[in-house]
Parts: structure tokens; C-alpha cells; sequence
């Protein structure tokens, strides 16, 4: 455990008072201009392709984006350590601005990417800045509270983002989508200097920390391996991009397990729950990108507008946020473990039951099952997520590995969302005939990544039952 000592029970009241108010703001606000960013391009991205082209790298919009932020989010450590929040924060925000900014204007689908790979190096620093000063800041008591309101901002990002990516697809102006994210950036730059403190003053500067080069390496090539994977039709070549990922994510097991730089801590490879929790997180990460399709599905096969099938994405976000915000008020200990356990399985309901309902010309009483199966999925990591990432910063053996196990819940997730995106684009590319073959197929194959789930979630809660 990084902190031994009892602690007493705050509340909400206490994370939001005047003492931990206005980092909490900047953290959650981080975190949700990433999130945002993130789901906006599920329900423009159709409008963007009929302007651009480019439908074939559907899927890497969202993987560039979740690759870059998994690199950079590897940094956030040193980061904070030289820089303090302030200017690590101030320089995050101004990475992600630029990226807007080759977003607003990209001319070509490849162009998009361009500008989507430099939003996502600075957005995964602002991600992975929420765990790192969750863990440096506030007390343990806080955690699991803390953790729930930065998760939620996933909820409040997949519920702004498609909802406002299909308000500026229905009018025809996608790009200022972007634009908007550069006014927003803006914003939240102004607020930094008087909410988060600098290095202090005087303070010694730590040793240079050394980056995982060789697992950021094995984990983005995979990653990549799947994405082109989904590119190609040639169904001998794809099966060997799936399994040269696989390849690729044992390797980059071994490697961080013997190297002194690595991306998960120590104790991660050691006998306990740690490695399960982030299995477990990882699991469901990669099961909701099946999101990202939903306002396709919605436009396809219900023939919605643009800015309903933007809300329509939107639902698995509702039930994520509303999950995650009555789980964290739990306390007691065998309630928290029944939830952990179940959340897969909830999942797993709510990607079936949508898949079942998935049909050509689908009526509105249909649609709005698919809403309530979408919100059942968001409902499942939300009631789990909190938990397993206060128990995640809290389980290592070293206390000074506790803040390489908050950074890596943010890369656990991030990469798993990029493994989670290029499954999707390899499912969607391979059963698409035009009908609702590729949605059904899509969202049974999640509900078995998430089902499988719940072995992780299992051992995952060994020590705590």
C-alpha cells in the first residue's frame, strides 16, 4: 500500500470544498476536453468522409489518436516532477491546441490523421496528469472519489462529444467542431495558473527519468498491426496482422517486466491482484469502442440525423457517468466486490441485447432499446471503474511505485481503447455488406471480450473479499 496510516472517511464535500475545489476542476475539466475530443469524431466523422473521403481509415482517427496518447501519457511522470502542474498542464493544453487547430483545416483524411496524432500527444498528457495528481495531491481517503469524478468525465466526453459532433455534422460545418476545441483549450489555459500550483520553489530537480522506449515501441506497433489489419480485405493477410499484434503484446510483457524503464510497476508481475486490475480495466476499455460505430448504425439502418445518432452514441456515455457516480458512494466492502464482479456481466448484456436489435429500417421503439442496451453497457464499467482504480494506486508493494501504478491505469486504458478501435475496424470492414451484418457481428463479438472480463474481475477481488 502506498499509504498505511488510517485515514477517515471525507465525502463528496470534502473533495469539492474550497481546499481541493479548484484541482479538482482542472483535473476533471482535462480529462473531459480529452474524452470530447476523443467520441467527437463518432458522429462527424460520416459527414467528414463524405467531404474527404477516406472511409477505408475510418478506424484510425480514433487509434492514431489513442496510439499517440499512450506515448506521451508515459511522460507525464517526469513531466510533473520538472515541470510541476501548472506548466505541465500549460503545456499539455497548448500540444492539444495545435492539434485542433491541423484538425480544423486538414484538407485529407490523411491530413485529419496528421492533426488527430498531435491532439492525442498532448490530450494523453492531460489524461494521465488526472491519476498522477490524484495520487500526488490528495489524500488516500479521497481516491476513490477523486478517481470516480475523473472516470465520469469519460461519461460526460462519450456524451458531449457525439452530441456535439452530430449538432455541427447536421449543419454542415464538421470542422468547427474542432475549432470549438481550440476556443475550449484556450479556456482551460487561462484557468490553469490560478487553480494548480508551480514546482516549488527551491525544490531539487529529479534525476531525468528514462521513457519505456522498447514497450512504448511493441504496444503502438501492435496497436497499428491491428488498424491496418482492419484496412485490408484479404482475409490470410488479416488473420497475420491479428496475431503479429498478439505477438507483439506478449513481447512487450517480457521486455517490461526485465527493464528498469517500464510502463506498469513492479509489482504488476508479481503474485496479487495488481496485473488483474488492469486486465479487467482493460477489457471493458476495449469493449465500449464499439461506440464509436453507433451513429453509423444509427444513420444506416434507422435512418436517423446526423444529431440524433450523435445522441443516440451518447447513451452508452449516460449510463457510464450514472454508474460511475452511485458506485463510488458505496462503502461497504462486500457491496464494492458484488459490483466488480458483475460489471463485466452487465456489460455483457447490454452488448447483446443491442446486437439482437440490430435490423435495416429499424423502427423508434427498436431505437430506443438500443439507447436502453447502451446505457445497461455504460452502467457496467461505470460501477466498477472507480474501485479498481483506487485499488490499483493502492496495491503495490513500494510506495514509490504508486505513482508509476496511477499513470498506468490512464495507458492501460488508452491502449486498450487503440486495441479496442482497430478490433472494431477489422470486424466492421470484414462483415460490412451494407446491411446490419456488420453491427450484429460487431457487438456479439464485444459482448464476448467483455464477458471474458469476468474471470480478470474475479481474481481481480481476491484480496479485497
Amino acid at each position: 500500500m502506498t499509504q498505511t496510516d488510517p485515514v477517515p472517511i471525507v465525502g463528496w464535500r470534502g473533495l469539492l470544498g474550497p481546499k481541493y475545489l479548484g484541482a479538482c476542476t482542472v483535473l476533471a475539466g482535462g480529462v473531459a476536453l480529452y474524452a470530447t475530443n476523443e467520441f467527437l469524431t463518432i458522429s462527424l466523422l460520416p459527414s467528414a468522409v463524405a467531404e474527404i473521403g477516406g472511409q477505408r481509415l475510418y478506424a484510425w482517427v480514433t487509434t492514431v489518436y489513442l496510439v499517440a496518447s499512450v506515448v506521451a501519457a508515459t511522460t507525464v511522470s517526469a513531466t510533473l516532477a520538472r515541470l510541476g502542474p501548472r506548466w505541465s498542464y500549460l503545456c499539455g493544453l497548448g500540444v492539444f491546441g495545435v492539434g485542433s487547430v491541423l484538425a480544423t483545416f486538414a484538407p485529407t483524411m490523411e491530413l485529419l490523421l496528421v492533426g488527430r496524432t498531435v491532439q492525442g500527444a498532448g490530450g494523453g498528457v492531460l489524461a494521465g496528469l488526472g491519476y498522477a495528481v490524484i495520487n500526488s495531491v490528495l489524500p488516500q481517503s479521497l481516491w476513490t472519489k477523486a478517481s470516480a469524478l475523473v472516470s465520469a468525465m469519460w461519461g460526460v466526453g462519450t456524451i458531449v462529444g457525439p452530441a456535439a459532433g452530430g449538432l455541427f455534422a447536421q449543419f454542415g460545418s464538421w470542422r468547427w467542431a474542432f475549432g470549438a476545441l481550440v476556443i475550449l483549450t484556450a479556456v482551460m489555459a487561462a484557468l490553469v495558473p490560478f487553480a494548480l500550483p508551480g514546482r516549488e520553489p527551491g525544490a531539487e530537480l529529479p534525476p531525468p527519468s528514462r521513457i519505456p522506449v522498447w514497450s512504448l515501441l511493441l504496444l503502438g506497433t501492435a496497436a497499428l498491426a491491428i488498424s491496418v489489419a482492419g484496412i485490408l480485405r484479404h482475409l490470410a493477410f488479416t488473420v497475420a496482422l491479428l496475431v503479429a499484434g498478439v505477438a507483439l503484446v506478449l513481447a512487450f510483457l517480457v521486455v517490461d517486466r526485465r527493464t528498469s524503464a517500464s510502463v506498469l510497476p513492479p509489482t504488476a508481475f508479481r503474485p496479487g491482484p495488481l496485473k488483474w486490475i488492469y486486465v479487467t480495466l482493460g477489457l471493458l476499455m476495449a469493449a465500449t469502442m464499439v461506440d464509436m460505430y453507433v451513429p453509423l448504425f444509427g444513420q444506416r439502418l434507422a435512418h436517423l440525423v446526423p444529431v440524433a445518432a450523435g445522441f443516440l452514441g451518447a447513451a452508452l456515455a449516460v449510463g457510464w457517468t450514472l454508474g460511475e457516480i452511485a458506485s463510488a458512494s458505496v462503502t461497504k466492502q462486500r457491496v464494492i466486490v458484488g459490483l466488480v464482479v458483475t460489471a463485466p456481466v452487465v456489460m455483457a448484456c447490454g452488448l447483446g441485447l443491442a446486437g439482437l436489435t440490430q435490423i435495416e429500417d429499424t423502427p423508434i421503439g427498436v431505437v430506443a432499446v438500443w439507447a436502453l442496451a447502451l446505457a445497461m453497457t455504460g452502467i457496467g464499467i461505470g460501477m466498477t471503474w472507480p474501485h479498481l482504480s483506487a485499488w490499483a494506486m493502492g496495491c503495490v508493494d513500494d510506495p514509490s511505485e504508486g505513482g508509476t501504478a496511477a499513470a498506468a491505469i490512464n495507458t492501460v486504458q488508452l491502449i486498450c481503447g487503440a486495441f479496442g478501435a482497430g478490433l472494431a475496424g477489422v470486424v466492421f470492414n470484414m462483415t460490412d455488406r451494407g446491411d446490419a451484418t456488420a453491427a450484429r457481428c460487431l457487438f456479439a463479438i464485444f459482448a464476448v471480450l467483455a464477458l471474458v472480463g469476468t474471470v480478470a474481475s474475479f481474481r481481480a477481488t481476491r484480496a479485497e473479499a
